[in-house]
């Protein structure tokens, strides 16, 4: 299966959203297609032997929609040089119109730049510096000032279409309003000009209205245009609805207006004009709050986008050279100096330096780099001159990875979101109907009414609001994960972030997650008096091969002493045992308790020193030579800082904590006794973490797995939510629902709490939106009148519902606010 991200744009409400769901999912091949109405994306998974991406692309197209497809077209702004008039301008353009892969070009000769869009995949951009070089004029290097954000740019542009749209409404439709207002108010005499007094001049009077509502129907075509063509598909929209009630209200006074030129001057009573125009504007509006709010709520991301540097500076041809940072490929040879951030990722091939990985990581302080060492894009150089080799560069580099992962959790759906998701399916339709009986049944209810009944068709069409049920969700998930990025927490979809919240049991490993997992050599024990530094000598050489944190502890405990290490002739490892070794023409087991029962090795000479050992915290790794005990060397691993605190944090949460280990029940109990856990699963071998998680699952335990992502992947898998704690560059991305981009325990009781927050606040979103138009339509249908109540007039129906919306994005916005869990000092 393959996934890709598609951006659409032509979508109005809920009802849009669901519409594309439906029609992508129809087609032969599709296995997942979602799609998140406030970041305006579709993410499919699909079988690419059965199905194409143009044919997705064709099948959204027909209904309506514009389909991006973010892989297609890169734009690029390029300063140029040597131009003196519009003939230089336009030879430019042909030069580069030429190339394969062009999609657009323009010159501006004011700003001496060129704007292109062009397909990676056909043509470099380093191809088109040469064209503009052929030509005879002079391509200038790209400053990351003049890089165009193409999505931010087109945003903006729309928020500003909005705005220009809202107050060209709002300057005819006030006018408007006080005109049909100011005659009706009695208690306060308002300025009016006698020539367009209704009761005299009914016809002019009316004429005015019908010439102030064209400019504000005109602004607000669109509303027409698609609700009308998804009311053609039987699809209708939240545009359908505005464009229905407003159009009626139109038509009826057009239809009025024809009464007062035909002699029956009583129709001025009956024009709806100024409810047309008001709520077009209201609408407007509303929507223009919408724009900004939506694009606030993927903020997070585009930090993220931002991070990178726009150039690099390789070594070519003996010289450095600074290029764009598309044009790098693998095996290039990169500098970084001083202040200046690290483009792609690599390997230090000369130089030493602190880098600063803050921005990837959250780890405060920097960390030193030397030759052979890993460095990531977007990170920053603080110190002195490296030099790296690329090895990862675009979508494969580890800050791509994250943004990736992050785009992937705000384009997947809670499951918090189903009711939502079908209610916004049918929506539409049940209003209309509801609109269309309310009207039909207050017109026979009130004799014959047309002007009572159509007030309340258009008051029910226009307070229906599926945009609040579309965005209750996403821009709240999008929010949280964003925050939760900028926390170091990435969390993978939208089902983890559910789930999350409702752990009520948390299992840490012990080693490398609640200890920093670099153990050390605490004591050396021997039993009938075997020289200590022979013993050590004889572990060491037999750990020499192992791989385990505890034989590279003994190792390097040896190397420090000076100790001789000897060549093994034979080496096994043992999984969850020890391991098993020929040095010297010695056979050497080191190993635990298990390993030692299983090979009949009695353990009573040293009995007494091993449970002190283990009641202190550390880890006896019993040695036996030629079969016989020859002594423990015991290992001690220190504890994290943040570990007591996240624990306690966790307790405050009224979360139970268990810790998983391979130790002794001895040696477990006691560190679980330091950083207070509350349940002990000790002597388990790596094979068995994933069952131990499933025998608290069967407890009705919601649980959660804290592990390092590797030797933990079967249980950070089995477990409701699966946390991998590390740098982010481990394949622990693939195993963890959440990744803890720090070591810092602190996270964890962050994540959880993150979680809480978010899904409160879907909660909130979804009780508005669900609240707003359970109580909001049945008002607007006459529900408080049948019972001698208000009539609710369509004006203040229509900025109820522009407001719905905005409230909706303000409260996900709230989450902004979100505060990382901290250490108590």
């Amino acid at each position: 299966m393959e996934s890709n991200v598609l951006s659409i744009r032509g979508m109005t409400c809920a009802a849009c959203a669901q519409r594309i769901e439906r029609t992508v999912r129809k087609l032969a091949g599709i296995g997942e297609a979602n799609v998140n109405l406030a970041s305006e994306k579709l993410f499919v998974k699909y079988d690419a032997t059965a199905l194409k991406l143009h044919t997705i692309k064709e099948a959204v197209s027909k209904i309506g929609y514009e389909v991006v497809d973010k892989t297609d077209c890169q734009s690029a702004t390029i300063p140029i040089g040597g131009m003196t008039c519009a003939a230089c301008a336009q030879r430019i353009e042909r030069a580069i119109r030429k190339l394969d892969g062009i999609e657009s070009v323009s010159v501006n000769l004011a700003t001496e730049k060129a704007t292109v869009t062009y397909k990676p995949s056909e043509v470099r951009l380093s191809a088109i510096r040469e064209a503009i070089e052929k030509a005879g004029y002079k391509a200038l290097e790209i400053n990351s000032a003049d890089a165009v954000d193409e999505d931010r740019a087109r945003k903006q542009r729309e928020i500003k279409t909005l705005w220009t749209k809202f107050i060209i409404a709002a300057v005819f439709s006030l006018p408007l309003l006080y005109i049909a207002m100011a005659p009706m108010i009695k208690v306060v005499r308002l300025p009016f000009p006698a020539a367009l007094d209704p009761m005299q001049y009914s016809l002019v009077y009316a004429l005015v209205e019908l010439l102030l509502v064209l400019p504000v129907i005109g602004v607000g075509y669109r509303f027409y245009t698609v609700g009308f063509k998804a009311l053609i598909q039987r699809s209708p929209n939240m545009d359908s609805l505005i464009a229905i009630g407003t159009t009626a209200a139109v038509l009826y006074s057009i239809y009025n207006t024809f009464q007062i030129a035909s002699g029956n001057f009583l129709a001025v009573e009956s024009l709806y004009f100024e409810s047309a125009g008001v709520i077009i504007t209201l609408i407007l509006l509303g929507k223009s709050l919408e724009a900004v709010s939506k694009g606030r709520t993927s903020e997070a991301i585009k930090k993220l986008m931002g991070l990178a540097p726009k150039t690099a500076i390789v070594l070519q041809d003996g010289g450095e050279k600074e290029i764009p940072i598309e044009e790098v490929e693998i095996g290039d040879i990169i500098v970084v100096k001083p202040g200046a951030k690290i483009p792609v990722d690599g390997t230090v091939t000369d130089g030493h330096t602190a880098i600063d990985e803050s921005m990837l990581t959250g780890e405060s302080m920097p960390v030193d780099k030397k030759t052979g060492d890993a460095v990531y894009a977007a990170s920053l150089n603080t110190t002195g001159v490296v030099q790296f080799r690329a090895e990862k560069i675009g979508s494969d580099t580890v800050l791509s990875q994250i943004i990736k992962l992050v785009e992937d959790a705000q384009g997947s759906k809670a499951p918090i979101a189903a009711m939502a998701d079908k209610v916004s399916g049918v929506f539409v339709p049940v209003v209309c109907a509801i609109a269309l009986l309310a009207g039909i049944a207050w017109f026979i209810g009130t004799g014959g009414d047309l002007r009572f009944a159509l007030t309340i068709f258009i008051s029910v069409l226009v307070i229906a609001c599926p945009c609040a049920l579309g965005l209750a969700t996403p821009t709240a998930i999008m929010v949280g994960t964003g925050k939760g990025a900028e926390n170091g927490i990435l969390i993978k979809g939208g089902e983890a972030l559910e789930t999350a919240h409702k752990i009520n049991t948390i299992v840490f490993d012990k080693t490398g997650t609640i200890t920093e997992g670099k153990p050390a050599v605490t004591d050396v024990l021997t039993a009938d008096g075997t020289d200590a530094d022979r013993l050590l000598q004889l572990t060491a050489s037999a750990e020499n091969g192992s791989e385990h944190p505890l034989g590279q502890a003994i190792v390097a405990g040896a190397r420090a002493k000076g100790v001789e290490l000897l060549k093994a002739d034979s080496f096994d490892s043992i999984t969850g045992r020890g391991i098993e070794a020929r040095i010297d023409g010695h056979s050497v087991l080191a190993g635990n308790r298990k390993l030692m029962t299983e090979r009949e090795i009695s353990l009573a000479a040293l009995e007494e020193e091993s449970d002190k050992l283990a009641s202190d915290g550390k880890t006896p790794m019993y040695i036996a030579v030629d079969g016989d005990l020859a002594g423990i060397v015991a290992v001690a691993d220190t504890m994290k800082p943040s570990s007591q605190a996240a624990i306690e944090s966790l307790h405050q949460m009224g979360i139970e904590v268990a810790m998983i280990t391979g130790d002794n029940k001895k040696t477990a109990a006691s560190i679980a006794a330091q950083v207070g856990i509350d349940k002990v699963l000790a002597e388990v071998l790596p094979q068995d973490k994933s069952n131990e998680v499933k025998n608290l699952q069967t407890e009705g335990r919601k649980v959660a797995m804290v592990g390092d992502g590797i030797n933990d992947a079967p249980a950070l898998a089995v477990a409701d939510i699966g946390i991998a704690i590390g740098s982010g560059t481990d394949v622990a991305m693939e195993s963890a629902d959440i990744v803890l981009m720090r070591s810092d325990l602190m996270d964890v009781p962050t994540a959880i709490n993150l979680s809480k927050q978010t899904i409160r606040n879907i909660k909130q979103n979804l009780f508005w939106a669900f609240g707003y138009n359970v109580i909001g339509i049945p008002i607007a249908a006459g529900v408080l009148h049948l019972f001698g109540g208000p009539l609710l007039n369509p004006i203040f129906a229509a900025a109820a519902m522009s407001l719905s919306s905005v409230s909706v994005l303000t409260n996900a916005l709230r989450l902004k606010r979100f505060k990382a869990t901290t250490r108590k000092a």
